[in-house]
């Protein structure tokens, strides 16, 4: 099922439960939150943005409301006194079975396409058909709970990367160049995201539900129809939303009333504050530009600075390091953290970072080195931006996609302490939440959940 992304009708004209959405509309990636009538998160949903914003909202929001379900079954599931016992068993595998359902549909999709592209080529074919053939492989046991889950949320990042390090053995296998069976991955991948399978609960979830059952050890007639009459009982009643909100770098491309559009830095600050009640500064660095805002004790915002000239030092940056170095923007972090020393970085210009990263790899520095000093400039600009907003007072939240990077985190704490730390007895609290890059939406949903009669907030006419 795919939902339009104008609200649905009211309560008085189709049945379900109601909820409340609010949408990030990012430049590097889009983010949607559900809400319940009490406030609290049912679903989650993320995409990486496209030049097809209209597309990049539905299936982030899709996704939210898959999350949502999947949330209410859980709810159903506990509820239940046959299922509760094993719901801790289940549950889990519930979810990583319909994970795999997913991932199976569009890996089918992906394999599809790359031999739309590749026909008629016999060793391209060739080669493309034993790298899906080991993939679909990989798939059962990625999603069995035996191995880590994938370090990336996009089908992108963990295809992608499973293609990439298989084609380079059949490539060389195969005799045929490792650039011309990349190159398919790299036409067909924008395809695939584009034209988006039935990713749906509804669709998916009975499929998961029997796989999930059928594993499990204690699995009986009365256990199965209890659970799958928890499934009927969600699945009757779909999710209908009362009202959105919108916000982000895109928003102006939401087809929502203008009272129904809140800017990224009322939203982040509304959000920080709702998952950490103490905050009264919170840093934003998004894909396009970094914020660094001052709010109260009830979420309102009271001052903010922000860099929105120039994307040095937010994710597109990231992203162009990435590219530069042959690496996936979520590798970044991790490989920064294995420094043995910083690299002392003289720009985080766009237009000069390519020519410098080169440099510095031709005089022998490490690729870890170069990205210790590469994350601790970026915190650095980011650093003059919290001084002319205010400082950082109290509680400090670090919120947007830069903040799920260990490297950037690190950098901020150390950077902090060394600004603020001075005549204090502890270290300044700094928050970062596993779903930071989710703060946006949630902020967005939490107005959509006040509504219209709470009036304009104060600081409305912000940007």
């Amino acid at each position: 099922m795919t939902y339009a992304i104008s609200d649905m009708p009211p309560r008085a004209a189709t049945h379900g439960f109601p909820c409340f959405v609010g949408i990030d509309l990012g430049s590097t990636t889009s983010k949607a939150v559900v809400l319940d009538e009490d406030g609290r998160i049912l679903g989650r949903g993320i995409t990486n943005s496209r030049s097809n914003y209209d597309l990049a909202c539905r299936i982030a929001r899709d996704e939210a409301f898959v999350d949502a379900q999947m949330t209410r079954l859980a709810r159903e599931l506990a509820a239940d006194p046959v299922v509760e016992p094993h719901v801790s068993v289940l549950r889990p595998s519930v979810e990583r079975s319909f994970r795999y359902r997913q991932h199976v549909r569009q890996l089918a999709t992906l394999r599809r396409v790359c031999f739309e592209l590749a026909a008629g080529q016999g060793t391209l074919e060739g080669a493309l058909a034993a790298i899906f053939d080991e993939m679909e492989r990989e798939a059962e046991t990625m999603f069995s709970g035996l191995r880590p889950r994938p370090s990336s949320e996009f089908f992108r990042d963990v295809a992608g990367g499973q293609f990439q390090a298989l084609a380079e053995k059949i490539a060389a296998e195969r005799r045929v160049p490792f650039e011309t069976v990349v190159g398919v991955l790299d036409r067909a991948m924008p395809r695939v995201e584009n034209e988006p399978d039935d990713l749906s609960f509804e669709g998916n979830a009975r499929d998961a539900l029997g796989r999930a059952l059928g594993r499990y050890a204690k699995r009986s007639d009365v256990l199965s129809a209890a659970v799958s009459a928890a499934l009927d009982r969600v699945i009757a009643e779909p999710p209908f939303v009362v009202r959105s909100v919108g916000t982000g770098y895109g928003r102006a491309r939401l087809p929502f009333p203008k009272e129904q559009i809140r800017s990224e830095i009322l939203c982040h600050g509304l959000g920080a504050h709702a998952t950490f009640p103490q905050t009264r500064t919170v840093l934003d660095i998004g894909g396009q530009d970094t914020k660094a805002v001052q709010v109260d004790a009830d979420g309102v915002v009271t001052g903010f600075q922000m860099n929105d000239r120039c994307a040095a030092g937010c994710g597109r940056y990231l992203g162009y390091v990435a590219d530069e170095m042959g690496l996936g923007v979520h590798e970044l972090g991790p490989l920064a953290a294995q420094a043995s020393h910083r690299v002392r970085i003289s720009s985080t210009c766009t237009v000069f970072a390519g020519a410098e990263l080169r440099d510095r790899l031709a005089l022998g520095e490490k690729r870890e080195d170069i990205l210790a000093g590469l994350h601790r400039a970026i915190l650095l600009r980011a650093m003059s931006l919290l001084a002319r907003s205010g400082g950082v007072r109290e509680e400090l939240t670090f919120t947007g996609g830069v903040a799920s990077n260990q490297a950037a985190v690190a950098a901020l704490r150390e950077l902090v302490d060394e600004h603020y730390g001075e005549g204090r007895s502890e270290p300044l609290r700094i928050n970062v939440s596993p779903d930071s890059i989710f703060t946006g939406a949630r902020g967005a949903a939490l107005f959509a959940l006040r509504g219209p009669a709470a009036g304009p907030a104060r600081g409305e006419k912000m940007s």
